[in-house]
C-alpha cells in the first residue's frame, strides 16, 4: 500500500447516489398503493391516518394492485440459496446472518442468550478489561490491568466443566485450559485480537504499544514484534486478510498499519477525522470499508481502499459516546452502542437507524463503555447492562426483549465477545474474572 493508493481521491467505489426526484416520486407512489390498499380491505380509519401522516393526495381509490405486485415480485425473488452474498475471505465462511429485507428461513434457531451457562472461570491479578475469540472460534485471549494476557483453548474449558459430556472427536481434552500466559506491556492490556489467518495475537496496552505475539511456540513469553505510538491504545483490528491493522488511540485520528513493513498511513484529509477520542473500530468482512465511533458522539465509515471518510452518522446515539460499532456479516447494517444504554441498528445504503434496542437496565448515562455484539447467527443482539450486571439481549429483527441472565460478576462488565462459530460468549469484569459462557445441546 502506498501514499499514492491511500490519497487517490477517486479510488472510493461507493455507488453513486439515486436520483432524489425519482426517490421522492416512488415513495409517494408506494404510500398511495398501501393506502388504496387499506381501504380496499376495510381499513378506512387507518388509511386516513396513514395519508395524513404522509402528507399524500386525498381521496385516494380502493384498489388492490399493491396486493397483486407483490404476488408478482415474490414469484420472481430469488430463492435463499440464489441470494447475493459477499465473498467469503480466506477460509472464513461468511454465511447469510441478518437480512431484513429477508423473511428469517432458518430452520434451526439459535439458542437464547438466557440458555447459556458459565462454562469456565479464569482470574487475572487485576481487573480484566479486554477479550477475544479467534476467528474459528477454538481460542479466547483475555487482558487485564495487571498487564497480563492468557489464552485459553475452548475444548479444554468445555472438558473441565463437564468431562462425560465431552466429544472425544473435539480434539485434545488434557491439561489446564490456560495454554499460554504472556507478560511483555508494562502496563493494562486494552484491547486483543487474533490475527485472521496466523497462528498470532496482537495486543494494545496504555503503554503506548502494540504487540504481536506468535502463539504457536508454547516458550514464547515475549512479542515478536512491537509498535509503538504516541498515545495509549484503545483498540485494534485486522483487515480480514491480515495485512494491514487499523488503530485507535486516545488521539482522534486512525492510524492504518501495513504489517509486513509496519509503514503507518492516516487520511490525508484532517478534517475528515474524529474531534475526540475515537473509541472502538472494526473493519467489515468483505474489507470494502472499516467503521469508527468516538467520545464526540459520531460514527464514521471509511473506505477500505483510499483510507477516506465516506460518511459519518452525526449524534449516532443523542450526541453522547459511542462505545461499540460491529457490522453485519453481509455488510448491509452497523449495529452500535451508546453511553445512552441503547443498541442501534443502521441501514448503511440509507444511513438510517432502522432498529433501536431499548430497555436496558441503566437509565441515563452509563459511566462505562459497553459494547453491543450479534450472536453467532446473527438472531440476537446482546448488551450487558452496567446497573444490573446482567445480559440484556433483544430480537436483533424486531427488537423484542429476550429473558435477562445474571452474568455472575462482582463487578462492572468491561467487555463482551461472541463465539463466530458456536453459542458462546465472553464476559470480562472489573472483579478480575473473565466467564465463559456455553449453551449445551440438552441430552435426549
Amino acid at each position: 500500500m502506498t501514499n499514492n493508493h491511500l490519497n487517490n481521491s477517486n479510488s472510493s467505489n461507493m455507488d453513486e447516489d439515486p436520483d432524489p426526484e425519482n426517490v421522492i416520486t416512488s415513495r409517494e407512489f408506494l404510500y398511495k398503493l398501501i393506502i388504496s390498499q387499506l381501504f380496499y380491505d376495510g381499513h378506512q380509519s387507518i388509511g386516513t391516518t396513514l395519508q395524513q401522516a404522509v402528507m399524500a393526495e386525498p381521496n385516494n381509490a380502493p384498489s388492490d394492485r399493491l396486493f397483486h405486485l407483490v404476488l408478482t415480485g415474490l414469484e420472481h425473488e430469488p430463492s435463499v440459496k440464489d441470494r447475493p452474498r459477499n465473498t467469503p475471505v480466506g477460509n472464513n465462511h461468511i454465511g447469510p446472518g441478518l437480512d431484513l429485507e429477508f423473511e428469517t428461513e432458518s430452520n434451526v434457531p439459535a439458542p437464547e442468550p438466557a440458555l447459556y451457562e458459565t462454562a469456565y472461570v479464569t482470574s487475572h491479578k487485576g481487573n480484566c478489561r479486554a477479550g477475544c475469540f479467534s476467528a474459528d472460534g477454538q481460542l479466547i485471549a483475555t487482558g487485564s490491568v495487571d498487564a497480563s494476557i492468557k489464552i485459553l483453548d475452548v475444548d479444554r474449558m468445555l472438558a473441565k466443566s463437564a468431562p462425560d459430556e465431552m466429544d472425544p472427536s473435539r480434539g485434545e481434552q488434557q491439561g489446564h485450559p490456560v495454554i499460554r500466559t504472556l507478560y511483555d506491556h508494562m502496563e493494562e492490556v486494552t484491547c486483543l485480537e487474533f490475527h485472521p489467518k496466523e497462528t498470532v495475537l496482537c495486543s494494545g496496552s496504555k503503554d503506548n504499544t502494540i504487540k504481536l505475539f506468535d502463539i504457536s511456540k508454547a516458550s514464547v513469553k515475549k512479542a515478536f514484534k512491537t509498535i509503538t505510538e504516541a498515545e495509549p491504545i484503545r483498540a485494534i483490528s485486522f483487515h480480514p486478510g491480515g495485512d494491514h491493522l487499523i488503530v485507535a488511540t486516545d488521539h482522534p485520528v486512525i492510524r492504518l498499519y501495513d504489517m509486513n513493513t509496519l509503514q503507518c498511513f492516516v487520511c490525508p484529509f484532517p478534517k475528515q477525522q474524529h474531534t475526540q477520542t475515537v473509541t472502538y473500530l472494526k473493519w467489515s468482512r468483505d474489507a470494502k470499508m472499516f467503521a469508527t465511533c468516538s467520545k464526540d458522539g459520531n460514527v464514521k465509515l471509511w473506505d477500505g481502499v483510499s483510507n477516506r471518510c465516506v460518511n459519518t452518522l452525526i449524534k449516532a446515539h443523542d450526541g453522547l459516546e459511542v462505545c461499540s460499532v460491529q457490522f453485519s456479516k453481509n455488510g448491509k447494517y452497523l449495529l452500535t452502542a451508546g453511553k445512552n444504554s441503547i443498541c442501534k441498528l443502521w441501514e448503511l445504503s440509507t444511513s438510517r437507524c432502522l432498529i433501536a434496542y431499548t430497555g436496558a437496565g441503566t437509565t441515563g448515562k452509563q459511566e462505562y463503555e459497553a459494547q453491543a455484539v450479534f450472536n453467532h447467527t446473527e438472531d440476537y443482539v446482546l448488551f450487558p447492562d452496567e446497573a444490573t450486571t446482567s445480559l440484556c439481549a433483544w430480537n436483533s429483527r424486531n427488537a423484542s426483549r429476550k429473558q435477562l441472565i445474571s452474568l455472575g460478576h462482582n463487578g462492572a462488565v468491561r467487555q463482551i465477545a461472541h463465539s463466530p462459530t458456536q453459542a458462546a460468549f465472553l464476559t470480562c469484569s472489573d472483579d478480575f474474572r473473565a466467564r465463559f459462557w456455553y449453551r449445551r445441546t440438552p441430552t435426549l
